[in-house]
Parts: structure tokens; C-alpha cells; sequence
């Protein structure tokens, strides 16, 4: 909203106004505004939820320490929503289909997490929401997501035509370092980036290239397909891996900066050249939308670090992991995920070896056993007798890791 005010006040000559054009000032001002909505608002809305008896149900898992989290405010996925939402609608571009998607996929999933925690909560309904319709819920944003990203005119690569392989240049030049003209023309695409390749771009239609001339078609449907899946197994590895005061929200700040910094260069022009990346305009507007989203994750820190004053319940972790799945899927970065969520991928594999291993040996010997000592892996290493503290902050420093690989993946190929 602020843009468009402040575009109008530099068409009237109105000094200063002009800052508002630069997507690093507007990326800046939403992390200090999300900031400082997560922790002013933050307080606030504890004790709302404190008031409204609005306190977690906790299992007994003999895990040290657990039953002392009983009746902490849950639902804090809420201040993460406002903290993203309100800095997006201020200094964003909301004419921006990318920037549209984003707020959609936010509130969507909010929605969808806050009725979990709204059933688990206030009717007394430990199982919250049915998987199923949850699964569904993420499977349409899915869909959604993938349908608009196709067939939207807005949702363009900028690819090199003809000209001088070597220039680098949008404009016609002739020089004795690089002549001639160099076109770049905006196309839809199925294509897609893939880490640690030299010709690191994969079409989703050469897939299907058994398909022929139908390939082409067919190529959207299997973009949609891993849309769905990526959009699905994200979120709902964010919400395993929040069980520990911070772990998520920690995690999900490091994630975004790396996310940001790929979606800058990705939609900066003369950046995208330097590197040799896929070219794809307006996304570098997403990078006010995600200086939010780590404001808020940051925010949200400073009360859910330990010992946590609130967590974020499914509100937040379904919301956050949606997030991170459709922005990497937007500037053509998912495959780059199981790398970056290194640790919701380890969370899930964990949990899905568990129960397959102790149905398994149930059947084959009639009693069941199990891999770790509890699922998901943090449990495992509570039980081993590591501190809760250690723990997160171990996950932080592996994720901190996975995110330097990432980066490094624009030019280690």
C-alpha cells in the first residue's frame, strides 16, 4: 500500500519519496516492521490466549521436562501470520502475482491450522482437525499454486534469443567486447532448476518425452503433480519438527534467508547474468514478503526459545512449511528443498521408518521394534538424555550448514 502512496508522492516531486522504488530499502523496512509486530504484538497476544485458557494438551512420553509445558498458550501461529501479512501489505507490490500467491498460500494454511488447533483446543477433540481433510486442504492449495504458476501470463522465464552467446546485455551494443544484438524474450516453461549440474535446468515435459507431441501438455500436469507433493510433504515436515521450545521457528528463519537471497538474484537481471541462473522477472518482489516471513520467524523467537512462554501450534507450523514449499516452487528452486529442509526431510524419514519398521517386525515376530528410541528424531535424542537447548541448537547449526551448500549451489556445478 505504502508503494503505491509513496509512487504517487514522487510523481508530485515530493523529496525523498523515490526510496520506495528500491526493493532493498522496502526488503528492509518489512523485516523491522514484521520485528516489531511479532514482539510488541507478541506479548499481547499471550496473554489473550492465557485469559482464554487457550494452553496446550501434552502426552506423557517420559520425556524430561515435558509435563512442565502443560497449559502453555498454543495458537501462536497467529502472531507469524500478522507479522507477515501486514509488513507484505504495506510495502509490497500488490499488483505482483508472485507477491498475491504468497499472501494466498499464508492464509490458506493459516486457516487450515487454526482449525486443527481450534478443535484440539476448545472442543476437546485431541485428534484436532481429520488427517484427511487436512491433506486435502494442502493437496487444493497444491493444485492451485501449480494451475496459477502454468497457465498465469505473469509467471514468465526470460530466456536469450539470439546475439552474441558472450554478451550479457539486454540493449544493442557494439563494442569490441561484445557486438552485435542480444534479444531476450519472456516464455512460459515448464523448466526448473536442478543443484550441482553444469546445464542445471530439468522440463518438467521431458519427462514425459515418450508422449511426443503430447509431451508439451502433459508437462504442466506433472508440474501440478510435484507442486502437490512438495507443497504437502514441506508443511507437514515443518509440523514435525515443531517439538521443541524454537526448533522450528529457528530452522524456518535460517531457510528464509536462504530462500530470499535466491529469490533476489533470481529476479535481478544483471545478478541472474553473473550467475548463469534462470532469469525470472518480478520475483525479485518477493524478497519484501520473505524479509517478513524471517522477521516474524525472529519475533516469534523471542517468546518461543526456551523455555517457550507460547507455541506456534499447527496455525504456525503447517503455515510455515507451506510457505517455504510454494516460494522455492515459485522461483524454481524445489528441487534444491529435500537439501534445505534438510532437517523437516530427516524428521519425517524418521517417523515413517518408525512406524513402517515397528508394523513390519509386529507382523513378522508378533511383537514390535523400533529403530529409534522415540520419533520424531528430536525425541530420540531427548531420550538419549541430550538437553532440549543442545538439541535445538545443534539443529540450527545443521541447518545453517545445508543452507551454505544451498547458496554455494548457484555456482558449484
Amino acid at each position: 500500500m505504502l508503494y503505491y502512496l509513496f509512487q504517487y508522492l514522487q510523481e508530485l516531486g515530493f523529496p525523498g519519496a523515490g526510496v520506495f522504488q528500491y526493493i532493498t530499502f522496502r526488503a528492509v523496512m518489512s523485516f523491522i516492521t514484521s520485528l516489531i509486530i511479532g514482539i510488541f504484538f507478541g506479548k499481547k497476544i499471550i496473554r489473550f490466549l492465557q485469559r482464554k485458557q487457550i494452553g496446550e494438551e501434552i502426552r506423557d512420553l517420559d520425556l524430561e521436562g515435558q509435563m512442565q509445558k502443560r497449559g502453555t498458550p498454543t495458537m501462536g501461529g497467529i502472531i507469524i501470520i500478522l507479522s507477515i501479512v501486514i509488513p507484505t501489505l504495506l510495502f509490497a507490490r500488490l499488483d505482483n502475482i508472485y507477491i498475491i500467491l504468497m499472501l494466498v498460500t499464508t492464509i490458506w494454511l493459516g486457516f487450515l491450522g487454526f482449525m486443527d488447533d481450534y478443535l484440539k483446543i476448545k472442543k476437546k477433540n485431541k485428534e484436532g482437525l481429520p488427517g484427511k481433510f487436512k491433506i486435502l486442504g494442502q493437496i487444493i492449495l497444491g493444485f492451485m499454486v501449480g494451475g496459477i504458476l502454468y497457465f498465469s501470463s505473469d509467471v514468465v522465464i526470460r530466456v536469450k534469443t539470439e546475439g552474441d552467446p558472450n554478451c550479457k546485455v539486454v540493449e544493442v551494443v557494439d563494442n569490441v567486447n561484445c557486438t552485435g544484438t542480444v534479444e531476450y524474450m519472456d516464455v512460459k516453461s515448464t523448466k526448473t532448476t536442478i543443484p550441482f549440474f553444469k546445464n542445471n535446468e530439468l522440463d518438467y515435459s521431458k519427462i514425459v518425452w515418450f508422449l511426443g507431441d503430447k509431451a508439451e501438455t502433459a508437462g504442466w500436469l506433472i508440474f501440478i503433480i510435484v507442486t502437490i507433493l512438495i507443497v504437502t510433504a514441506v508443511s507437514n515436515g515443518a509440523n514435525l519438527t515443531d517439538g521443541l521450545d524454537g526448533l522450528a521457528t529457528g530452522t524456518s528463519a535460517i531457510m528464509g534467508v536462504t530462500l530470499g537471497i535466491l529469490a533476489y538474484v533470481s529476479g535481478n537481471r544483471i545478478a541472474a547474468d553473473y550467475l548463469n541462473i534462470m532469469y525470472i522477472p518480478n520475483t525479485g518482489e518477493l524478497t519484501i514478503y520473505m524479509t517478513a516471513f524471517i522477521g516474524a520467524a525472529i519475533g516469534f523467537l523471542w517468546y518461543n526459545s526456551y523455555p517457550a512462554q507460547i507455541f506456534m501450534g499447527d496455525t504456525g507450523s503447517l503455515t510455515i512449511g507451506g510457505i517455504i514449499a510454494v516460494f522455492a516452487i515459485i522461483i524454481k528452486k524445489e528441487l534444491l528443498l529435500p537439501i534445505l529442509c534438510g532437517v523437516f526431510l530427516a524428521e519425517s524419514i524418521s517417523v515413517i521408518l518408525q512406524v513402517s519398521y515397528f508394523k513390519y517386525t509386529k507382523k513378522k515376530f508378533g511383537e514390535g521394534r523400533r529403530i529409534f528410541l522415540m520419533s520424531p528424531l528430536h525425541h530420540h535424542y531427548q531420550k538419549k538424555g541430550f538437553p532440549e537447548p543442545k538439541i535445538v541448537v545443534r539443529f540450527w547449526i545443521v541447518t545453517l550448514l545445508l543452507a551454505a551448500v544451498s547458496i554455494a549451489t548457484l555456482k558449484l556445478r
